[in-house]
């Protein structure tokens, strides 16, 4: 019976069946298996994921979530993407490859509040590929740049994927902020010099720098510029934690988008950016609530345990371990959306790496950019479907694009891999209580 209900759950799979439905549905048979060993009725068995789904509206941090993903919507709906872009080509648009670093680091502020759903490459990719390209960057690159850039900047705060690490893995999500800080920025800043590398062996024209258009691009922007600065400051300095920085960016956003630029009509628009938005929370809320129900089951059956005992023969240091896991989470990523990947495989790895003596900080980082290039990996990335749809391309020359850049943050990754002190250092730093000790 076992083996039936599995293979009919990897067909419903197979043929598109809701993930949160096979979640629940494989949840619900363990309970019930688990339950009838116990002498349990199925009601008792099948309340467990009942009252996992509640718990949902019991943890105050799950406030965050669909509070910076409408603020996310209201950014990608109102004309930010323009103001961002002309605001960074003003300032760094002189250097070698200008108008590459220009779309990386609007691809990357955008991904932060977008969760890595697609919306970046939607919002920004009709705006920076003819611009890309108008400088003279060879297509292929601005392909490359423009996917990868898709999920490029979900290390920085308050990227949704690490609000969702930590409510599963149970960790200071405040933490796991400041940890991905220093990744963040190593993984932009090699993407950059890429850029400008490549940049300059196109003999791509600079933009001269011009105080005057500076002033101008600054003055657009003024309101937008202190939402990272609101963030940064308010979580790092102690004013407010995660969940508050939600409401006031959310409430921040809404205001100057409504009636300080007016780009939206809080009439006509807001009701629709609402309706969309809250259509992607409640898609993640279910899903998580069936996440934690199955979480429950493989803890109640032992199955990290299991598994850690299976491998232990093979894997008998932290760093082989963690070699198994990047090639591991590469090909998960590859082949399941962020959110999923997170719920279903994370509760898997994580008392596993407990027994290696993995920091939990530093595991939530690593697992955070396995994810961040399983989006642009073939041959399923799902960066490279929507970007092929976005760009009305082919899906295997979108495979030869991005393979620059995905090189760039494989050397990264193992770099945040095998040096702790990497992702752990600001966390020291600011005496936040962790250690940064190498890896045996």
């Amino acid at each position: 019976m076992t083996w039936v209900l599995t293979a009919g759950l990897g067909l419903l799979t197979l043929l598109g069946e809701p993930l949160f439905v096979i979640i629940a549905a494989i949840t619900l048979i363990g309970f019930g298996i688990a339950g009838l060993h116990q002498d349990q009725t199925l009601v008792d068995s099948f309340s467990n994921l009942y009252s996992e789904m509640v718990k949902i509206a019991e943890q105050p941090m799950f406030l965050a979530i669909p509070l910076f993903t409408f603020a996310g919507y209201l950014m990608a709906e109102a004309k930010t993407s323009t103001r961002l872009v002309n605001l960074t080509r003003a300032l760094v648009g002189w250097l070698p490859g200008g108008i590459a670093v220009v779309a990386l680091i609007a691809c990357a502020f955008f991904t932060v509040f977008t969760g890595v759903s697609g919306v970046t490459i939607i919002a920004l990719g009709g705006l920076l590929l003819p611009a890309l390209v108008k400088e003279g960057y060879p297509e292929r690159f601005t392909l490359g740049l423009l996917t990868t850039g898709g999920s490029r900047g979900m290390l920085f705060p308050p990227s949704l994927p690490i609000i969702i690490y930590g409510v599963i893995a149970q960790t200071d999500i405040n933490k796991l902020f400041v940890a991905g800080v220093v990744p963040g920025i190593l993984d932009l800043s090699v993407a950059v010099a890429l850029s400008i590398w490549l940049g300059s062996r196109a003999k791509v024209a600079r933009t001269p720098f011009a105080p005057k258009a500076a002033l101008a691009a600054l003055k657009d922007a003024a309101w937008e510029i202190p939402i990272p600065l609101i963030i940064f400051g308010g979580i790092y300095g102690g004013i407010f934690t995660a969940d508050q920085a939600a409401v006031v960016v959310a409430l921040y956003v809404f205001v100057i988008e409504v009636f300080a630029y007016k780009d939206l009509s809080l009439v006509r628009d807001i009701p629709r950016v609402v309706r969309e938005s809250m259509v992607l929370v409640g898609g993640i809320f279910v899903i998580i609530g069936t996440a934690l129900g199955l979480t429950n089951l493989l803890v109640l059956e032992n199955v990290p345990d299991h598994l850690f005992h299976a491998i232990s023969p093979f894997i008998r240091s932290p760093l082989t371990f963690l070699i198994a896991l990047n090639v591991f989470l590469l090909i998960v990523a590859a082949l399941l959306d962020v959110f999923s990947a997170i719920l279903v495989v994370l509760p898997l790895i994580l008392p596993i790496a407990a027994r290696y003596n993995i920091n939990p900080y530093q595991l939530g980082v690593v697992f955070l950019m396995n994810l961040e290039i399983g989006y642009s990996l073939p041959p399923m990335g799902l960066n490279l479907f929507v970007a092929s749809f976005r760009f009305n391309k082919p899906i295997l020359a979108l495979y030869r694009s991005t393979v620059p850049f995905l090189i760039a943050t494989l050397l990264v990754l193992g770099l945040v891999t095998y040096v702790p002190a990497i992702s752990l250092s600001l966390l020291n730093a600011l005496h936040m209580g962790t250690s940064a000790a190498a890896l045996p």
